[in-house]
């Protein structure tokens, strides 16, 4: 490996994939960048800086070529369609970034890894609305995050699963904090900020302490973070 560390990010396009393009290049990353073909204007501001591989990003080939000597893989598993297209991508990222190599996957706090979770009747019914339309309109597959996720959990990688709350623009306010469990007073406030959720990400990288850990996290200050942190977390 050599002394500047080269990082996939898949699903660079979106809100949060940008912002991660912007920690990893401010971290000095070599950055890759996959998304889709009709998306790459999207990432003009970083031309130049980042190499784009185009492509939807459960093609195997497409992943297989963007990982290719990457030390790591940032991978937004968004659930669109109604074409297993989260769960698409992250066995493409399972199968094909190098052994060894540090990956990093977000999603929502409905995933959960043990059942361990504790929900709020809002949360819950929330959920199953989104779910239902979601098929309805052919728009988003929320139970094909939760199999992606099982993958995930099931290999034998360096995987971590960031789990997010709410999210919120704006500037930073510093790394999120995190919990083992949704329902843990900490993650009450339930809001982070989108850029924080992707630097918590890219930081996410380079700790070994996350290794096999789905954290769930919230902005770090926010009020129940704040009234909180003398706790030690998780």
């Amino acid at each position: 490996m050599g002394t500047k560390r080269k990082v996939c990010i898949v699903g660079a396009s979106g809100k949060l994939g940008q912002y991660m393009v912007r920690h990893a290049l401010d971290r000095g990353y070599e950055v890759v960048g996959v998304c889709r073909e009709r998306s790459v204007p999207k990432l003009a501001a970083y031309e130049g800086r980042i190499t784009v591989a185009p492509g939807p990003t459960n093609d195997p080939e497409v992943i297989r070529r963007a990982v290719d000597g990457c030390d790591g893989v940032l991978t937004v598993l968004v659930p669109w369609g109604v074409r297993q297209y989260s769960s698409g991508t992250a066995q493409a990222v399972l199968d094909h970034a190098r052994p060894g190599a540090r990956l990093v996957f977000s999603c929502g706090w409905h995933i959960t890894r043990d059942g361990r979770d504790r929900y709020s009747r809002r949360f819950t019914a929330g959920l199953r609305v989104a779910a239902v339309l979601g098929k309805l309109v052919r728009a988003v597959e929320i139970d094909d995050q939760v199999e992606a996720c099982r993958r995930i959990f099931a290999s034998d990688t360096r995987w971590t699963v960031v789990r997010g709350s709410s999210l919120e623009e704006g500037e930073s306010q510093g790394l999120p904090v995190w919990s083992r469990h949704v329902g843990d007073p900490v993650l009450a406030s339930d809001l982070t900020r989108r850029v924080d959720f992707a630097l918590f990400m890219v930081a996410a990288l380079t700790d070994d302490t996350l290794v096999r850990e789905a954290p769930a996290i919230v902005g770090c200050a926010t009020p129940s973070a704040l009234a909180h942190s003398s706790r030690d977390h998780p």
